[in-house]
């Protein structure tokens, strides 16, 4: 491969052509306008549709301090007490509130009990659920769940100061990105979903401003970003396409659980278009990864090889592109196995055939939403490869030919091996090695 390198001098890399950058603003300029358009028009009120048949419950933090084991109640048609009175899963628990108007109150509540039941223990930070009078035929104080901020946070910490070390300030700029897409997320795309607004259309809008923004405030404003912005619009929206026909020709609802369920029936929120929303910002968090790697690689390919012309960058870049798609569809594969690996348990203790299993509209859901994602990452590397490729520098037209050296250090321009990987530096200019070495 490689061009240009001397251990003496350092030869500028070939600048970006005027009337490549001119063709990118054209159509970045455009995109970046039209973003911010949608996002105005679509941006959320604050306003929510009414749901008065599920009234929303206050929640306060509390401290458990005393717990007293009692017998677990009888259960008609089961052995009375059994193991759960043993193991002391029973009991009323009393917590002092830390939160909301009833700070510094103590509370006495039931301890959870059933299969799945979490334990507790005197000491533990809790979440408390406040029961309106006459909701329900319980104490005003429900014991709901663990208070888990404070190792969250600790694992949040810890994560900054891993990327901040490793990657300084890129690594800043990663983190303030990932902020603009949680912001973006919980300020626009979810609200405006709430707000009765098409979910598909929020969440192009939404991928498009989370992709310009992140990508260049991490990767900075330049043409190599830009073919990277680029080819993730272009495969982001080939895989919308894909996605809409494979919902409508598989028949899928989009409610396969009881919060799509709820959403559907109570907010009157179009499960299709939920369905296809996720699968687009799904997609997006992959995209971003494959089309950024590829922009770089080929970029570096120019650099090193300015001598290269479209075919040979998109060549050597397509090589780089197909050892990581191979590694990301297996990654994609095995991440919406996990997630689904409950479920896949259930069937199979069910023992239901592999053609019953499959039809399934959850496990169907999620077939369709790995082979969707994964199509549009493999048209994101020709699409973000081809694209680089045209925007690459090429070699000046004053320069020699590749057969050239300079006499200040060795310089070799071989485009089928590099100088530095045949002579370290340390052997010196070729005027330094010996007559048999230098005839080699």
């Amino acid at each position: 491969m490689g061009a240009n390198h001397s251990h003496g001098t350092t030869t500028p890399p070939t600048p970006v052509s005027r009337r490549t950058v001119v063709a990118t603003l054209a159509v970045i300029v455009p995109v970046a306008l039209a973003t911010v358009a949608a996002l105005i028009w679509l941006w959320p009120d604050g306003s929510r549709p009414d749901n008065p048949s599920s009234p929303s419950l206050r929640q306060a933090d509390g401290t458990i301090t005393e717990i007293v084991p009692k017998p677990c109640p009888v259960v008609p048609g089961e052995q009375a007490a059994g193991p759960a009175a043993s193991s002391g899963s029973c009991g009323d628990v009393r917590v002092r509130i830390t939160s909301g108007p009833d700070e510094g109150r103590s509370v006495t509540t039931d301890l959870p009990t059933g299969p799945g039941a979490q334990r507790f223990a005197v000491g533990e930070d809790v979440v408390l659920v406040h029961v309106p009078d006459g909701a329900l035929d319980a104490p005003e104080y429900l014991l709901s769940d663990h208070d888990r901020s404070s190792p969250l946070w600790l694992f949040v910490a810890a994560f900054a100061l891993a990327v901040i070390a490793f990657g300084r300030w890129r690594g800043l700029t990663a983190l303030i990105g990932l902020a603009v897409t949680f912001v973006l997320l919980l300020t626009f795309v979810v609200p405006a979903i709430l707000a009765g607004e098409p979910p598909t259309l929020v969440a192009i809008t939404g991928s498009a401003a989370i992709m310009l923004a992140v990508l260049y405030l991490t990767h900075g404003l330049t043409i190599t970003t830009s073919m990277a912005v680029l080819g993730t619009l272009v495969s982001l929206a080939l895989t919308g396409l894909l996605s809409a026909f494979a919902i409508d020709v598989a028949y899928l609802t989009g409610v396969t659980d009881d919060s799509s369920f709820l959403l559907n029936g109570n907010y009157r929120i179009n499960g299709q278009g939920l369905l296809l929303a996720g699968i687009i910002i799904g997609a997006l968090g992959v995209l971003d990864d494959v089309t950024v790697t590829q922009a770089a690689t080929v970029r570096e390919l120019a650099t090193a090889n300015p001598g290269y012309d479209f075919g040979r960058l998109y060549r050597a870049a397509a090589r780089v592109g197909r050892a990581h798609i191979a590694s990301v569809i297996n990654t994609i594969v095995l991440a919406y196995a996990g997630a689904a690996l409950p479920l896949l348990l259930l069937f199979s203790v069910g023992d239901q055939p592999l053609a019953d299993v499959l039809r399934n509209p959850v496990l169907a859901q999620e077939i369709i939403r790995s082979v969707v994602g994964t199509l549009g990452l493999i048209a994101a590397v020709p699409v973000t490869t081809a694209l680089a490729a045209l925007a690459a520098p090429r070699r000046r037209s004053g320069e020699k030919p590749a057969e050239r050296r300079r006499r200040r250090g060795a310089v070799w321009d071989d485009p089928d091996e590099s100088t530095e990987s045949r002579w370290p530096a340390s052997f010196g200019t070729e005027k330094d090695w010996p007559a048999g070495r230098r005839n080699r």
